[in-house]
Parts: C-alpha cells; sequence; structure tokens
C-alpha cells in the first residue's frame, strides 16, 4: 500500500512519486525515499487537489443512502491532507490515518494539531493489506489511489468490505484521466510530449503492479469489483481540477517539483529527444522553462466509486 497519497489520489496513480514498491507498496517501502523531500511535494499536491476532495467527501455526505459516519479509515493517508479534510466534513467522526510511513504520519498529526482535530484524528502505522485485522471496523472507508498498489485488490478489498459496518461505505479512488500541465505543440521538441511520457508511466505502472505480493491482474471495472465483494455499487463520480494558465506560483512549483521527479523516474523509457526536452523545461535559465512559460496550467479528473453494505 502506498503512502500516498496522492498525495491522496492522483489519478494518474502511475506517476506517484512514492516507489511502490500509495508511495505507497512494499513493506518496509516508507526506508526507501527522502521524507524530508518527498512528504512536502506529495502535501502540496494533495494540497492543490484539496477542493476536489472536499467536492467528493461532500457528495458522499449528501447521498440519500449515506451512513451516519462515526469511525473513517483514510487508506494510504500520505501526509494526512486529506485526513485532516475528512475530519472537517465528517465533524462527528474519528478519523484514521492508515500508512506504513511514519514520517508521513508524523506529518498528519501535526497538520491535525494545527488545524485544531487532533482529537478526532489517529494514525496507524500499517501495511495493508497485511495489518487490515488491526484496523477496527468503519461507517466510511477512503482509498485514494492505495487499492492499486495491492497486489490482490479482490482480495484487499474483501478486507474493506469485511471492515464496513452496516450502512457503511467504501469510496475507491481509482482511475480518473491523466493530468495535463502544457500545450500539445510546445514549440520545441515534437508535439504530444504529455502523451509520450502516459505511455512510459504505463509500462513503469505494470512493472509495478507484477512485482507486488499476490499480484494478480484485475480488470479495471470499479464497480464490478464492488459488487463482487459483496457490496451494493452507490455510483461513481468525476471531479475536475482545472488550474488554468497563468498558474498561482504554488502551482506553478508544484509542476516544476513533480516534471523534476518524473524526469527522474523515467530515464530510459523515454527517448533521447524527449528527455533533452524535459532537461529545458525544467533549466530555469532557459526562457522555454515551466519557469517562465505563460501557458503553463493543470488540469486532471479524479474518479470516485462507492460501495455500501447492506
Amino acid at each position: 500500500m502506498s503512502s500516498h497519497h496522492a498525495g491522496h489520489g492522483h489519478p494518474d496513480t502511475h506517476r506517484h512519486a512514492h516507489p511502490h514498491a500509495h508511495g505507497p507498496g512494499a513493506a518496509g517501502a516508507g526506508t526507501e525515499f527522502d521524507w524530508d523531500v518527498m512528504g512536502p511535494m506529495l502535501e502540496q499536491e494533495a494540497e492543490l487537489n484539496s477542493g476536489t476532495y472536499e467536492e467528493a467527501a461532500r457528495w458522499i455526505a449528501a447521498l440519500p443512502t449515506a451512513p451516519t459516519v462515526r469511525r473513517v479509515l483514510d487508506i494510504g493517508s500520505g501526509p494526512g491532507v486529506v485526513t485532516c479534510l475528512l475530519a472537517e466534513v465528517f465533524p462527528d467522526a474519528e478519523v484514521v490515518a492508515v500508512d506504513p510511513t511514519p514520517a508521513l504520519l508524523e506529518r498528519t498529526a501535526e497538520r491535525a494539531r494545527r488545524l485544531g482535530v487532533s482529537d478526532r484524528v489517529r494514525t496507524v502505522e500499517a501495511e495493508l493489506p497485511r495489518d487490515a485485522g488491526r484496523l477496527d471496523e468503519a461507517d466510511l472507508i477512503w482509498a485514494g489511489n492505495s487499492l492499486h498498489h495491492m497486489g490482490d485488490q479482490r482480495a484487499a478489498l474483501a478486507g474493506f468490505a469485511g471492515l464496513l459496518r452496516p450502512g457503511g461505505t467504501v469510496a475507491l479512488l481509482e482511475g480518473g484521466l491523466p493530468t495535463r500541465r502544457l500545450p500539445r505543440d510546445l514549440g520545441i521538441g515534437r508535439p504530444g510530449l504529455e502523451a509520450r511520457m502516459d505511455a512510459a508511466f504505463a509500462v513503469r505502472f505494470d512493472r509495478m503492479r507484477a512485482e507486488l505480493p499476490d499480484a494478480k491482474r484485475e480488470a479495471e471495472d470499479w464497480s464490478a469489483l464492488i459488487a463482487a465483494v459483496g457490496l451494493m455499487p452507490q455510483g461513481t463520480r468525476s471531479f475536475l481540477l482545472d488550474l488554468p494558465a497563468p498558474l498561482s506560483a504554488p502551482a506553478r512549483a508544484h509542476v516544476i517539483t513533480k516534471l523534476t521527479r518524473e524526469h527522474e523516474v523515467l530515464g530510459e523509457l523515454l527517448d533521447a529527444e524527449d528527455r533533452a526536452v524535459l532537461e529545458r523545461l525544467l533549466d530555469p535559465e532557459d526562457p522555454a522553462s515551466l519557469h517562465h512559460r505563460p501557458d503553463v496550467y493543470l488540469l486532471t479528473a479524479r474518479t470516485v466509486h462507492l460501495g455500501r453494505r447492506d
């Protein structure tokens, strides 16, 4: 399971800066990264998307079938941005941040103190699905781009279903649309750079999935998977993040940080020409770089799939 989160919930799950090896992956993954660097990056990403996550959480809260939410599990909670948001949306609930990375759980606890919700936010260091039995029951399980970091997704989701109280809901954030930040034709290199990066990340994602313990291939029909583990599908909805050009300074800084990381992790999955274009985009001295371009934007969509226990 990843620590993401993407960021909780980055729809380009294959772009997670974590290992998975939600950033997310194998036991011990938390020791593989410099979390003093990764933590702030994940936090910044989640903060940029917080409006999207809040909209999704309030949609869940307002459904006619919504349970009375007294306890929430945030699976793959990362730095806790969404954990604290869930505590605000569900003011009567205890919210439990579940992540395998102690450094990110510390960020969660600090954020909860800063926002005045520490009396209702708990942290649990756990590697899922192995440690699912330690989590206790909940009315809402929020799994933001974390299920796909578990080898046997069907078994992991069945484990979540077993933790739900009657009437409880699982919210899977999986899929969505690839993030776009740049024009198709940048004026340098071949047009379509981000589409080629998507293809490279798809290769990387498939490799990550294949290396997970107990990896099983599963058709990514999330509503069908929800039904297969005995839950009642309650709907699917996508939520848009649309930050047009020109970006704010924090959003631009985030795009630069993410592209820097992506340049590092893709390596030879991109050809020499595309790597050279990325180097130009990341060079603050280059007039064509992300630091100076007026046409950098941030556009993506995250999809939420709901299942309810009768």
